[in-house]
């Protein structure tokens, strides 16, 4: 079955992302490697193995860290956190990781819904023992905190998705359910991805009695199907699974794991003995539906994922269902395997029918079918003579080489069944290898977070080193949030990626993610040099095509292609080359070329600047970008003006390292300056000899100088006999308003719309110096500008760190490598593109990788910053727990005072303030038991603490009784920080009219 058109694809489903906690396995990697190696990862109680109380069972599948959760990346308050029910925390975490291993976590997914449940784990219960601790915390509070129904909804909204968000509760089959519904809400067109899956956590481990004959193992292991089975055994686990139409999921580049034939659930009605008993009828009937809806027949099925409880009642029913659903196993090729992974974790409720899911499609996608451990020998009340199935005892490969089908079965308490039927994804061939240079990108809420993910997805491409650069590449760029804090590496393979990645070399962090203000600045003419940008415009088809329309415009004025001399074929060729780029007729129009090339290209990544200006020539090509010129009048008046240039006497320039005030004190007569670049950065200009002999002079007293490769005297009076026929041949052109601000090197201001379309603007540029530095002062005056270097070279750059108002805060980026360095064009303007990004910048990644085929894979998802959040339990009413309990401070934790809960309670609303402390300890303390923090800085903000619009109705109700003042919620919203609150509680006491200082987020 190959799915090979869109009708075959139009009822199918990709599982397109996966992620969990199980017990003995923090994800879905560790999960698979511990089914191959058939390992039992149910933990062991001793405590519980007492001789003298043999009912309580000594084992129980148990989830490591529960409790820990990081709140601050969900923008929940400590206290928040606390009192949310950690099945729900982890159901957003993994919810938030499955979006990532899918590659649409970032902002821009499709419609996104989400269809989830989680069973009882008495944390309420816990959180309501210790109410008298949280007077901020209310019963509606608390349900909104913990009750099921808002599993589905939390994730909707801490994520942003905004398609269908459904809790379900089914008991057992609570998951797998889930993933049918969600199955039907893509078929249906509710949404176009979906989020599948349930969450059992029991945030301390339970104390399970064994009943003889019931569900629960007396010795702790399950051993579904075998002779000696006697029950199941408890477990916490969380999975999410990520669904998309199959056809939309190959379009996009999606990595299907498997594909979801078709699916169905049903209830067994009164077909049963009892409420809680298991009905043949029933589960046959589902089974039988979903294999009608995936349109296949019984003998394709090579494996199923049972619900496998091995409980003396639920295994025969199970297996007898299933055999009438599958038939006798007459004119199969090979027996159908059956399995459960309750053998290998525990029983994990409203978590077991996704947990089960999860392996089988790992199952279909890697052709192996784990081991059910614990199988011996049948049980004598299972009938597998007659059926189509034989217990996976071990591990082992799929049983047929044809395509792979398998099922998943699932069972609740009361009656709910589903069935899932799953094949093998289409194959599709793999990326083609590649040796381009790639970006990859990182981020973090928090610098130290941004440093585990360069960690982490170092470690990954380090054990996978055959990874495809451009799909982890386009994975990270589309398929992540970029958060605040950003690193960067541009690599052409995994070994580059892994070094860069670990040296800490590109290490970018922006304080916030407002929208970057990018200033491109063009250098002048000095840093051509034959094979300028080769690399760009063999490689990328945009930079070529604006090139070639230049080099066309140019070819008949300057009587030589640019292309022949920028990119000679042969040595011969190159040296004659290097000779015409030093002249003043083809360096000139070749700079702006590649200048303009250049511009466009970043213009085809979404990177366009939000102000211009250039140095000397590079005043062409801003004021093409901003649209005064169009390019192939720009680059016609360019070569015009390097004609022009190039006929009037013999000329040079010199950089001087010196104030402009000391250099008119030395130069002779017939020098002028003709560049200011800093306060101590300077450039004159004249006769060749004039400037030779001036920079021996400078040298032999001590001074840096030096004679640039330029062969005329710009800016200086012998361009004089030029100017009449350069002003001709600017009036001939048309010019328009700039559409973005130009920046004048002329005069260091921003110029006027109106003047820079004169002549005389751009005879005046030509003739007089050009004062770059005081340009750099005007740009400084915003630390939050990018200043972007296009090149070619790293001229400007240099210039502007150079400058002695020159703030490291500033960035500055360039996009060229200098002419000596060995560096490839693309990776240095790659390292460019991740610098603005990492500034705020917001590149078009899907332009950025190109046009061939994108591809999203599984690569390290983000780095949680936990902490420990956790009620302890309450205290049992037995003779033992007589003694004082510790307080819930004390045990909640030891480590992170942030998830404690508060020891000193404020006055409850209703209560007089003490008389002892001021106002604003008082409020203090009150925001520090509302957010569940310990200590609060004065200047802290509420809703950067975490808090809401409830919590400041709760602080409003607290200050208003406490000190018997008039204060609305919208006040606290208004004034948010303690000290903001605190003046305005003390102003209305006092009667006054409020003068307190809003915070300026408010």
């Amino acid at each position: 079955m190959t799915h090979d058109t869109q009708e075959d694809q139009d009822h199918l489903v990709a599982v397109v992302g996966m992620a969990g906690r199980f017990p003995g396995a923090p994800d879905v990697e560790r999960f698979w490697e511990n089914l191959l190696a058939a390992r039992e990862t149910v933990t062991v109680l001793p405590d519980r193995a007492d001789p003298a109380h043999p009912d309580f069972v000594p084992a129980y599948g148990v989830l490591e860290d529960a409790g820990d959760f990081d709140a601050a990346y969900f923008g929940l308050s400590a206290h928040d956190a606390l009192i949310t029910d950690p099945q729900q925390r982890l159901l957003l975490e993994c919810a938030h990781e499955a979006l990532e291993r899918a590659g649409h976590g970032g902002v821009d997914r499709p419609v996104t819904g989400v269809y989830v449940g989680a069973g009882g784990n008495g944390y309420a219960e816990a959180v309501r023992a210790r109410s008298d601790e949280m007077p901020f915390l209310d019963e509606w509070r608390l349900r909104q905190a913990t009750a099921p129904d808002f599993a589905a909804t939390r994730i909707a909204y801490h994520l942003d998705l905004t398609g269908p968000a459904m809790t379900v509760q089914t008991a057992c089959s609570t998951s797998l359910v889930a993933v049918h519904l969600a199955v039907q809400a893509l078929l249906n067109g509710e949404c176009d991805l979906a989020l599948a899956g349930g969450a059992t956590v029991a945030p301390h481990v339970p104390a399970m009695r064994y009943t003889p004959g019931g569900i629960v193992a007396a010795d702790g292991h399950c051993r579904a199907f075998d002779a000696d089975s006697d029950g199941t055994v408890a477990a916490s686990a969380v999975g999410v699974v990520v669904l998309r139409p199959l056809a939309d999921a190959l379009a996009d580049g999606d990595h299907v794991h498997a594909v979801i034939r078709g699916s169905a659930v049903n209830n067994d009605g009164r077909h049963k003995a009892g409420f809680t008993a298991p009905s043949v009828v029933g589960q046959a009937e589902v089974v039988r539906t979903a294999h009608e809806v995936a349109g296949i027949d019984p003998r394709e099925v090579g494996y199923v994922e049972a619900h496998g409880t091995g409980t003396a009642l639920g295994d025969p029913i199970e297996v007898a269902a299933l055999t009438r659903a599958f038939g006798s196993g007459e004119g199969r090729q090979a027996p159908c395997l059956i399995g459960s992974v309750k053998t290998n974790i525990g029983h994990a409720d409203a978590a077991a029918g996704v947990t089960g899911f999860i392996k089988t499609v790992l199952s279909v996608e890697h052709g192996v079918v784990p081991a059910t451990l614990h199988y011996r020998r049948p049980n004598p009340a299972v009938d597998f003579t007659t059926s189509s199935f034989e217990v996976s005892g071990t591990t082992r490969a799929w049983p047929t080489d044809g395509h792979r089908i398998a099922g998943v079965n699932a069972v609740g308490v009361g009656g709910t069944n589903a069935h899932v039927v799953l094949e093998q994804a289409p194959h599709r061939e793999e990326s083609a290898p590649s040796t381009r240079h790639r970006l990859l990108l990182v981020s973090g809420r928090t610098p130290a977070a941004a440093e585990a993910a360069a960690d982490c997805l170092a470690d990954h491409l380090a054990a996978h080193p055959g990874t495809h650069l451009g799909d982890a590449a386009w994975t990270l760029q589309d398929g992540r949030t970029h958060h605040a804090h950003r690193r960067f590496v541009v690599a052409s393979g995994t070994q580059d990626a892994v070094s860069a990645l670990r040296g800490r070399a590109t290490t970018c962090v922006a304080g916030a993610l407002s929208d970057a203000e990018l200033v491109f600045m063009y250098p002048g003419q000095g840093g051509q040099h034959v094979g300028m940008a080769a690399g760009l415009y063999d490689g990328e088809p945009a930079f070529r095509r604006s090139l070639d329309e230049l080099a066309d415009a140019v070819t008949g004025s300057l009587g030589v292609d640019l292309r022949d001399v920028l990119y000679p074929r042969t040595d011969a060729e190159r040296a004659g080359a290097a000779e015409r780029l030093a002249t003043m007729e083809v360096g000139q129009p070749a700079v702006f070329a590649v200048q303009y090339a250049t511009t466009r290209l970043l213009d085809s990544w979404g990177l366009r600047p939000t102000a211009v200006t250039g140095h000397s020539l590079g005043a062409y090509a801003a004021a093409c970008a901003a649209g005064v010129f169009a390019p192939a009048d720009a680059a016609r008046l360019v070569a015009e003006r390097g004609r022009l240039l190039g006929t009037v006497p013999a000329g040079a320039m010199a950089a001087v390292r010196l104030p402009e005030e000391e250099v008119l004190g030395l130069l002779p007569a017939d020098l002028t300056v003709g560049a200011v670049n800093g306060p101590g950065q300077c450039t004159v200009t004249g006769p060749a000899a004039s400037v030779a002999r001036f920079v021996q002079v400078l040298t032999d007293r001590g001074s840096e100088a030096r004679v640039l490769r330029i062969a005329t005297a710009g800016h200086s009076p012998l361009v004089d006999p030029v100017t009449r026929v350069f002003a001709e041949a600017v009036e001939a052109l048309p010019r328009e308003r700039p559409t973005l601000p130009v920046l004048s090197d002329t005069t260091g201001a921003w110029a006027d719309q109106e003047a820079v379309r004169t002549s005389r603007y751009w005879v005046r540029h030509m003739r007089e110096p050009v004062r770059f530095g005081e340009a750099l002062d005007t740009l400084f005056g915003d630390p939050d500008r990018v200043l972007v270097d296009v090149g070619p070279g790293r001229t400007l750059a240099t210039l502007t760190r150079q400058h002695a108002a020159y703030d490291s805060k500033q960035a500055v980026v360039r996009l060229a490598p200098h002419p000596a360095e060995e560096a490839s064009e693309t990776a240095v303007l790659l390292a460019g593109v991740g610098e603005m990004w990492a500034r705020g910048a917001h590149p078009d990644f899907a332009a950025l990788q190109g046009d061939g085929p994108r591809r999203r894979i599984a690569l390290p998802t983000y780095p949680f910053e936990r902490r420990r959040h956790l009620v302890p339990p309450p205290v049992p009413a037995t003779p033992a727990a007589a003694a004082p309990a510790p307080s819930a401070a004390a045990s909640a934790t030891t480590a992170e005072p942030a998830s404690a809960l508060p020891t000193e309670a404020a006055a409850p609303p209703g209560v007089p303030a003490p008389e002892g402390p001021p106002v604003l300890q008082a409020v203090l303390t009150a925001f520090g038991q509302a957010l569940g923090y310990p200590d609060i800085d004065p200047r802290d903000g509420l809703f950067d603490l975490g808090g809401d619009s409830l919590t400041a109705t709760k602080l409003a109700a607290w200050a208003g009784s406490t000190f018997r003042v008039t204060v609305k919620a919208s006040d606290v919203l208004r004034f948010q920080t303690p000290s903001a609150f605190a003046a305005l509680i003390e102003e209305r006491r006092a009667g006054a009219p409020t003068q307190a200082k809003e915070n300026p987020a408010s």
